[in-house]
C-alpha cells in the first residue's frame, strides 16, 4: 500500500496549494491512501464541516485533528455525521465524532487512530494507553495489519518515545502540531515507519503560518495580538510511505516538501 500523509493545513492558501498539487502527486507516487490533518484549516484554527467537504474533495481520503478540534463550534454540532473524519482518540467521552476510523481499500484494510500529546499541551487522557487499548481491541476486531498513527503534540520526546513504544505494532507513526518539518524520517527496528513532525500544508513567510507581526508583539513586545494567518508563499509538507499489507509493516519512507 502507497500512503500519503499530510501534514497540518493552515488556511485558504494550505488549501489552495493542496488542491494545486495533490492530483498530480498521488497520480506521480501512485497513492491508494491520503490522510491529511486539518486542525488549522480555517482561517489557522479548527475546521468546519464545508471546508471538511472541500479538502476531502481535493482527493483526501480522511481527515485527522488535534488539541484545535473545537475551535469552530460548528464542527461541534456535524462532527458525528462525518465518516471520514477522525478526532482525538485519548479524550472525554462526551466529544462527539470518532477517535479512529478503517479505511476499506483493494491494497488493504487501514486502520487510522488520532492520539493528543500531554507535555505542554492542555489535558488529555494517556496516549500510550489509550492506543495501546485501541489495537488490543482493534486489530483483531477490525482484521486490519496496516495501522497509521497521528500523534499531534508538542514535545519532540514524546513523540519518539511513542513511535518506540508502537514501533512493529503499527505502519506509520506521523508526528503532527509544530509545523516545522523534521528531518528524521526512519523505519525502526521493527517496521515502523516515523517521522516527529510532518510540517505544515500552508504559509511559509510568517510564524508556524501564522503572521510574523503578530507573533513578533507576544514575543518581544510581550503584549497581546490577534492571531492572524500569514500572506505570501505557501509550501505543502508530508510523507510518503510504502507499506507491505500482509505484514502491516513499512517497506519505505520519504519525505515530502513542495514550494510554491
Amino acid at each position: 500500500m502507497h500512503i500519503l500523509f499530510i501534514g497540518d493545513l493552515v488556511g485558504s492558501d494550505g488549501r489552495k496549494i493542496l488542491k494545486a498539487r495533490l492530483p498530480e502527486m498521488k497520480k506521480n507516487w501512485q497513492i491508494d491512501v491520503c490522510i491529511a490533518n486539518a486542525e488549522n484549516a480555517a482561517a489557522g484554527l479548527g475546521l468546519t464541516a464545508s471546508l471538511a467537504r472541500e479538502i476531502k474533495a481535493c482527493g483526501v481520503d480522511l481527515l485527522t485533528m488535534g488539541n484545535h478540534t473545537w475551535s469552530k463550534y460548528e464542527l461541534l454540532q456535524s462532527a458525528s455525521d462525518i465518516s471520514y473524519l477522525v478526532r482525538p482518540a485519548n479524550v472525554p467521552v462526551s466529544w462527539p465524532g470518532q477517535g479512529y476510523a478503517v479505511i476499506n481499500h483493494p491494497a488493504g484494510r487501514l486502520l487510522v487512530i488520532n492520539l493528543l500529546g500531554r507535555v505542554f499541551m492542555d489535558q488529555a487522557d494517556d496516549p500510550f494507553a489509550t492506543v495501546d487499548q485501541l489495537l488490543n481491541r482493534l486489530k483483531k476486531e477490525q482484521a486490519v495489519k496496516l495501522v497509521v498513527v497521528d500523534f499531534h503534540a508538542e514535545a519532540t520526546s514524546e513523540k519518539n518515545a511513542m513511535a518506540w513504544f508502537l514501533d512493529g505494532r503499527v505502519t506509520l507513526l506521523a508526528g503532527t502540531h509544530t509545523h516545522i518539518q523534521t528531518a528524521d524520517e526512519r523505519i525502526l527496528e521493527r517496521g515502523t515507519a516515523f517521522i516527529t513532525d510532518v510540517g505544515m500544508t500552508g504559509p511559509v513567510d510568517g510564524v508556524i503560518g501564522m503572521e510574523k507581526q503578530s507573533s513578533l508583539r507576544r514575543f518581544v513586545d510581550r503584549l497581546p495580538a490577534p492571531y492572524e494567518v500569514a500572506r505570501g508563499r505557501s509550501a505543502l509538507c508530508a510523507v510518503y510511505v510504502e507499506a507491505d499489507p500482509a505484514t502491516g509493516q513499512a517497506v519505505r519512507i520519504e519525505r515530502i516538501r513542495i514550494d510554491e
